[in-house]
């Protein structure tokens, strides 16, 4: 073994030392950096060299160590865990938000909520049916028939706004996709390339996992290993992302909530839907189907229609058969058209158009206006149609938030489980920095010390007794 050996040996022990800082210095300086996940140098002993010749000594000291990687400490059990978990958060999280919202809109039970209107219509009959001449008992009736009238016509408007709102929403939704996708592809590259060149790429899967999660989050895309260090993504088991390529998807279908057609989310390069099952985009694709299909916003719209047509239709019944104080004979008293909710508007204009009375009964005959007072009560009337829709779309909110907070949980959980495998602990670092700091110096004591041995060897050999 040449006597220079261990030079080289200590030069190895001083260039892994060195490794090993530089590695706590990246840990150390990213701790509070989103999505990075701790390294690790990987180090071996590097062995003695064989024996070379017929009588080489056949035992020998090791050529000091080796550095053969900088590991990344993640977990892609628990990083296929985070996605699914967040894949699920995410189609109920935008399912209970649409559904809290819808409710506070109805500002039920309360004094501006429909309830309250249509019985202060009911309450404007009942004061007709007293006092069926007094004009101010007509104007209180049209101003509560208006009243209803309106908060139908701003309740179904505000669900065709919500509609639109999620819808647009689904279009960025979709956008960031397409955006993730493109990046994750890009940095498949990266990632390939850094590799062969033997380079860390800890840094660029850091990168790449975090947009893989939001791409799950979104799609509930699932991620597979690929080669050279590469993954693909795959939505539905069709490609989304594959080795540096990236697929897109669009929307088609309705852009407003009365187009026949559903909003579908599919492929750029083929029709038809891409199956999206879960992430943010379902839940929102659900939202906006049809109200056969179970969408939400069109099973609200379809319930004002039926509110207003059920009070224009039961009002209209006994309106016809009365007669006003004139003794004409009633007509129409709310007219109605299509959509029902919008269109809802009273017919008479004062109180010589309310056929408050049964015909040749007299002027102060309010029995017309009596029956109509009562009709809130029966089954079938708008206000048991608004109180069974309230209630439904209530406890289908509170269903929808339960599932929300259990995925939201599990979602937690499983982010709280990557952290503590994939987080910087400093203790740790400090720890690490320090034997990596005794380990340098030791090393170079042995360099010093070799160096004071070969200067006495090469310079002061045979000079004794000059």
């Amino acid at each position: 073994m040449s006597t220079f050996s261990g030079l080289n040996t200590a030069y190895t022990g001083l260039t892994a030392a060195r490794k090993g800082l530089d590695v706590v210095g990246q840990n150390v300086a990213n701790a509070n950096v989103a999505g990075y996940t701790r390294q690790r140098l990987n180090t071996s002993a590097v062995p003695s060299l064989a024996p070379a010749g017929r009588f080489a000594a056949p035992t020998g000291v090791g050529q000091g160590v080796s550095v053969d990687s900088i590991a990344r400490l993640g977990s892609q059990q628990l990083d296929t865990r985070v996605r699914s978990t967040a894949a699920v958060a995410g189609y109920s999280a935008v399912r209970a938000n649409a559904l809290i919202e819808l409710e506070d809109g109805f500002n039920e039970p309360g004094k501006n909520g429909l309830s309250t209107a249509l019985q202060n219509f009911s309450a404007a009959w009942d004061g007709i049916s007293h006092n069926p001449s007094d004009n101010t008992a007509a104007a209180v009736l049209l101003s509560a028939a208006s009243t209803a009238a309106g908060q139908i016509a701003n309740g179904y408007n505000a669900v065709r706004d919500q509609w639109n709102s999620t819808r647009s929403g689904l279009n960025d939704m979709v956008t960031e996709l397409n955006s993730s996708a493109k990046q994750l592809a890009s940095l498949n590259g990266a990632i390939r390339s850094t590799l062969a060149s033997g380079a860390s790429a800890n840094e660029l899967v850091d990168q790449r996992n975090a947009l893989a999660t939001t791409i799950a989050a979104l799609s509930g895309a699932t991620v597979r290993e690929s080669s050279d260090g590469m993954v693909d993504v795959l939505i539905d088991g069709n490609a989304l992302v594959s080795g540096t390529n990236a697929r897109s998807l669009q929307v088609t279908g309705g852009k407003t909530m009365d187009d026949a057609q559903e909003p579908v989310v599919g492929w750029t390069d083929r029709p038809g839907s891409a199956g999206i099952g879960k992430g943010e985009i379902a839940g929102a694709t659900s939202l906006l189907a049809s109200a056969g299909n179970g969408g939400v916003f069109a099973q609200a719209a379809a319930s004002y229609n039926e509110v207003a047509a059920s009070l224009a239709s039961s009002v209209n019944e006994l309106h016809r058969q009365g007669a006003t104080t004139a003794g004409i004979a009633g007509g129409d008293f709310f007219s109605v058209g299509t959509p029902a909710a919008t269109t809802l508007a009273t017919v008479p204009t004062d109180a010589s158009g309310i056929a408050s009375g049964r015909p040749g009964s007299g002027t102060l005959d309010g029995g017309i206006a009596d029956q109509i007072a009562q009709l809130g009560s029966k089954a079938g009337s708008a206000d048991k149609v608004w109180s069974a829709f309230v209630t439904a779309t209530a406890s289908q909110s509170r269903a929808e938030l339960q599932q929300a907070t259990l995925a939201d949980v599990a979602s937690s959980s499983a982010v709280d489980l990557q952290l503590s495998n994939a987080s910087v602990d400093l203790d740790e670092e400090n720890v690490n920095l320090l034997m990596y700091q005794h380990a340098y110096q030791g090393a170079s004591r042995v360099m010093s010390a070799i160096d004071e041995m070969l200067d006495t060897l090469i310079n002061r050999t045979g000079i004794v007794g000059r």
